[in-house]
């Protein structure tokens, strides 16, 4: 992670931070047709924590990040989440919540039309 601090400390042009915390660094004085970008993870480095307002930015989709505020959010949208396998909030099925093993396959009667 050292080579990550060295080229954002002399290459890197800072761009913005996201609501959880992570800062976003283009190239300075990239002359090629793509610019290099990446993301400084505030805490565990996990691709998952990119919000999608950046990472279209990242991934060269659009030239200039969505300001999270332009953003047009729907009434029944969630706030983005990264991946919580492995923690303590990951989801595991219960009898309660797995609607799955109550399942019973449709057939179809015979004789009616």
């Amino acid at each position: 992670m050292l080579w990550i601090r060295l080229l954002t400390w002399f290459k890197g042009g800072y761009v913005g931070q996201d609501s959880g915390g992570n800062k976003y660094y283009r190239q300075k004085g990239s002359a090629s047709l793509k610019e290099r970008r990446w993301v400084v993870y505030k805490g565990i480095p996990e691709a998952s924590k990119v919000p999608p307002e950046w990472h279209g930015w990242l991934h060269h989709t659009c030239e200039q990040p969505l300001c999270s505020e332009s953003l047009k959010r729907w009434p029944w949208e969630k706030n983005h989440l990264p991946n919580l396998t492995g923690t303590p909030y990951a989801y595991f099925p219960t009898e309660q919540n797995d609607k799955a093993r109550n399942y019973k396959a449709w057939t179809p009667s015979k004789g009616k039309k």
